[in-house]
């Protein structure tokens, strides 16, 4: 009886990190959705494929902070004693705060290089570089803790000071003003995160952390990058091929699925330390745990882009103005594209769980170069609908890749566990 309670106990306590989980990414793709639709109504089709890109480049960079600071503080400091995970806290913290601090300086330089608008876009980037990536890495130390109800409020706070923040943007009217008034919100944020966690960054500490990291780092980092690089090469590709208004379609037809997007973006702050105590817990029952997130991830997606092929015109008009025309033709192959992701990150958890760094790399540089090839050989061929539907063929096929190593990295697992038994 003792043991079916503690059983009962530890779903329970598994279903609670995760419904703050669920609450946190809702909040972030909220969020997230809100700033995409005020842009786009604010600035129009061609200014926002600008943001877009600012976007994106600012995804490029959080993908590295989270390969070599945040994601390896998931891994192995989900569920360790308090004094262990302040102390790691700390260090990852000042990683990240270290790295937006170098790649923000980039791209302030960058931006002056390029000039107009889309070099006023990237220097404002560099700017609130360093608060964005702080504000992640309190998020992905919160759920490491298993204090996700932190993780949900601060980004409650984010979105609170986006409001203000936002408004005043708009009265100004450029693409420099919504990427600082962005910032600037991140940061009220970023600021709470410290009083929430009562640590201050070490960023003293992020040279040796990075160092002791480097096992998974550098492997995560590689496989982040080429993740949003691949979206990178494709938004700059695509506007070179068709022009900066199919950049900005393409990001219409995004904002549309933009909880699952999100979700998708966010999920390692969950799935992986849950993943991580399954592993500890209930190894046999990990691939099942995989098994329920892809699969619920991909159905959720379906019913969503459902839904949007119901939604009258009208109504898409009134949420994306001008982008809803060009952004609407790409709901089908942006839903299977985002279902085809959501099934193959029930994998990726699995194998990041598993320390399986070498193959989740693998899995990575093969779904970023299918995804490339797909995006700008469909742009080539068929414009934009064609470099939609060329991304959810990659998305799709990439997935299975995914799955496949998890299979051979959970029998990797299981004959060593048989060759220990065996040795005296």
């Amino acid at each position: 009886m003792a043991t079916e309670g503690g059983k009962r106990t530890a779903k329970r306590a598994m279903v609670g990190r995760l419904s703050w989980g669920l609450a946190d990414q809702a909040a972030s793709s909220m969020t997230n959705f809100a700033v995409g639709i005020y842009v786009a109504r604010s600035l129009g089709l061609a200014a926002f494929g600008v943001f877009s890109l600012a976007w994106l480049t600012y995804g490029v960079v959080l993908n590295v902070s989270r390969g070599l600071a945040t994601d390896p503080l998931v891994v192995r400091f989900s569920g360790v004693p308090t004094a262990s995970w302040r102390a790691a806290a700390a260090r990852s913290s000042g990683a990240a705060l270290g790295i937006g601090a170098a790649l923000g300086a980039v791209c302030l330089l960058v931006g002056m290089g390029l000039g107009g608008s889309v070099g006023s876009a990237f220097g404002c980037l560099g700017v609130v570089l360093p608060a964005l990536l702080l504000q992640d890495a309190w998020r992905f130390a919160f759920f490491a803790a298993g204090t996700g109800q932190k993780a949900f409020a601060n980004d409650l706070v984010w979105g609170v000071a986006l409001v203000p923040a936002m408004l005043v943007a708009a009265r100004v009217g450029s693409v420099a003003a919504f990427v600082l008034a962005w910032g600037a919100s991140a940061t009220v944020a970023a600021v709470y995160g410290c009083l929430q966690s009562g640590i201050r960054p070490r960023m003293t500490g992020a040279r040796g952390w990075l160092r002791e990291q480097r096992d998974l780092g550098y492997r995560y980092l590689v496989e982040n990058v080429s993740l949003s690089g691949a979206s990178q090469l494709r938004a700059y590709g695509l506007g070179a091929i068709v022009g900066v208004g199919a950049v900005g379609a393409v990001r219409g037809a995004e904002l549309l699925l933009g909880p699952f997007l999100a979700l998708l973006m966010g999920l390692s702050l969950v799935t992986v330390a849950e993943a991580a105590r399954v592993l500890r817990q209930a190894p046999h029952q990990l691939t099942r745990f995989c098994l329920l997130l892809g699969g619920g991830q991909t159905a959720a997606a379906m019913l969503w882009g459902a839904a949007l092929l119901l939604m009258p015109d009208r109504v898409g008009e009134f949420v994306l103005g001008g982008v809803w025309s060009s952004a609407s033709e790409l709901i089908v192959p942006a839903t299977l594209g985002v279902a085809g992701a959501g099934l193959g990150s029930g994998a990726a958890a699995g194998l990041r769980a598993l320390a399986a760094a070498r193959r989740s790399l693998r899995s990575q540089l093969f779904a970023s170069a299918c995804y490339v090839i797909g995006g700008l050989g469909g742009a080539a061929v068929a414009g934009t609908v064609g470099s939609a539907w060329g991304v959810a063929a990659a998305t799709l096929s990439s997935s299975a890749v995914w799955w496949l190593q998890l299979r051979s990295a959970l029998r990797e697992r299981h004959q060593k566990s048989i060759r220990e038994v065996r040795t005296p």
